[in-house]
């Protein structure tokens, strides 16, 4: 972690012994995500696709189960296309094998696509939809008999608050179709396994993030000095999954939002360019405070 200091839960507050199934892990805000429960010691199953070098977008499952490792937790890397039926039942049996069972699902992969419904090509429509919101639901569904036995069990789906708002609409809108199904898809998932005492949160972040996504659609280093690090929500995400799955569910979080709750007030630690103003995300209106001060808007 590049910033340790900028969150620190209590003691009582870790993931220590947890076992996470997280959906297209091998780099960015997943591996991130990992990393920040294996320093707790927790059991990790990056369950991606990518198991070979992509010629521009670097990691794998194999180089993330390493850094995984490296980070203190125990780690099982699993090649899975999460359009497939049978691969993603494989991966979670293979997951209960290994570590005996799930207590957290992180739905972390989706497919990007930018551009209005005549530019999008119908293969990337179709990606879209099955990755970002079919994905989400077969991974609950095929996860749920052992969140059910799990401990403190939470689903975590990297997702936008909800908006019906035309403008999000506008030039996005396969995208934006693909991505609030994912949003919708919590308002279910919290509902329907809420019985079960099973969470199911949505967490955001409120600025862009240095990720390979960002460099590849919104234009590389002319962007990321605007952006924070991936570290700001790997930490809320580990706040928002060390707190009681009965009484927190059906959220939809904000990165910053959640560490200020935590009482974290400085965010400059997660600054890519400290002093240099900040993206405000796609579907977000304004900073904290209401207003956009600091904020740019995201370059569409």
């Amino acid at each position: 972690m590049t910033n340790p200091s900028s969150y620190a839960p209590a003691a009582d507050r870790s993931l220590k012994g947890k076992t996470l199934f997280i959906t297209g892990g091998s780099r960015g805000i997943g591996l991130a995500i990992a990393k920040r429960a294996a320093a707790d010691g927790a059991n990790v199953a990056i369950a991606a696709k990518t198991a070979k070098p992509h010629p521009k977008l670097p990691g794998t499952i194999h180089t993330a189960a390493e850094e995984i490792e490296e980070a203190g937790g125990k780690s099982l890397a699993i090649q899975m296309d999460l359009r497939n039926d049978t691969e993603v039942a494989e991966a979670v049996a293979k997951t209960v094998e290994t570590f005996g069972g799930i207590d957290i699902l992180i739905n972390n992969a989706s497919a990007v696509a930018l551009g209005g419904v005549n530019d999008v090509p119908m293969r990337r429509i179709d990606l879209m939809h099955q990755i970002n919101l079919r994905g989400t639901l077969l991974a609950a569904r095929t996860c749920l008999p052992h969140l059910k036995e799990g401990t403190n069990p939470h689903i975590l789906t990297l997702s936008p608050p909800p908006s019906l708002d035309p403008k999000w609409y506008k030039s996005t809108l396969p995208y934006t179709l693909a991505k609030m199904g994912m949003s919708f898809a919590t308002i279910g998932l919290a509902e329907d396994f809420r019985e079960h005492g099973i969470a199911a949160n949505a967490l955001w972040p409120r600025t862009a993030i240095d990720t390979a996504a960002i460099r590849h659609e919104l234009g590389g280093d002319t962007v990321i000095k605007h952006c924070r690090t991936t570290d700001i929500v790997a930490d809320s995400a580990h706040a928002i999954l060390t707190r009681d799955a009965k009484t927190c569910t059906g959220n939809f979080f904000l990165d910053d939002d959640v560490l200020a709750e935590e009482g974290v007030s400085d965010l400059t630690p997660y600054a890519i360019e400290p002093g240099q103003p900040l993206i405000l995300d796609f579907y977000l209106e304004s900073g904290p405070g209401g207003t956009m001060d600091g904020y740019l808007r995201m370059p569409m």
